[in-house]
């Protein structure tokens, strides 16, 4: 690191469990964050903020203004404009140091394969059911720890499934392919503003936790937030060993530590 990270990044190198190392590490990573909207604006602005060197950001829509409620990243200025775009403004005016790639193209199945084969890590900042499977399919393949997070309403989540453990479940283990669930979507139900920049950021601290080995994962674990109350609440998660997607697979390493 040079004079000028030394001083950025100064506040984590402080911190025992990161230090310099564990700043280099963060300077050195890839992630692949998809979903550029109310979950995607925080998890990019401070895993930016934080000096994670390269994120690759998929989403192909466009910034409109019902957006501007909750997804923090996005301007009035910048409607019409794809989301993925529209993030690498706000990340470069944050930190001009970390490389933010956008791809505006659909996320699907063989695009996914190739992006996250590529990666560290991966956030699920998606909204629905198709998406996040095959999200979940490329993660086991490749065997990458995804961060994954959901917001409707009053009602958040977060959890943590790595392939590189033989005891996680994943996506796949807890909500089947073959279950019919009814898709919930912010355009439909309405969420709560706050909501989306509370999940976010949790997935964006899990993030930077496996980046930098620190602590304890969400693995294994569902964080549910009741945003009415602000209470929070944690749900065991086991795997499926009869699973469509993860069950017979091994445990691979990756360059995250675990």
């Amino acid at each position: 690191m040079n004079d000028e990270q030394l001083l950025r990044y100064s506040r984590h190198i402080l911190l025992d469990e990161i230090g310099i190392e564990g700043q280099e590490k963060l300077l050195a990573s890839h992630v692949l964050i998809i979903g550029a909207g109310g979950l995607g604006s925080p998890v990019a602005l401070y895993l930016g903020a934080a000096g994670v060197g390269r994120i690759t950001l998929v989403d192909h829509d466009r910034v409109d203004a019902t957006n501007l409620q909750r997804q923090i990243a996005h301007t009035l200025e910048r409607i019409g404009e794809f989301k993925a775009d529209s993030v690498v403004k706000a990340v470069a005016a944050l930190n001009p140091d970390v490389k933010v790639i956008p791809v505006t193209e659909l996320a699907n199945d063989s695009l996914l394969d190739r992006l996250v084969g590529e990666v560290d890590l991966v956030l699920d900042c998606t909204d629905n059911f198709a998406t996040r499977h095959a999200i979940n399919r490329a993660c086991v393949k490749h065997a990458k720890p995804l961060v994954s997070g959901a917001a409707i309403r009053f009602d958040g989540q977060v959890t943590v499934y790595d392939p590189r453990s033989a005891a996680s479940p994943c996506y796949a283990c807890i909500f089947p392919e073959s279950d019919v669930l009814e898709e919930t979507r912010c355009a439909a139900m309405g969420v709560f503003a706050p909501l989306v920049g509370i999940v976010g950021t949790v997935q964006a601290a899990e993030a930077l936790k496996l980046l930098c080995g620190i602590g304890q994962a969400l693995t294994g674990r569902l964080l549910m937030l009741d945003g009415r109350n602000m209470e929070w609440h944690a749900m065991k998660l086991m795997r499926n060993q009869a699973c469509s997607v993860c069950a017979g697979t091994t445990p691979a390493s990756s360059s995250v530590a675990a």
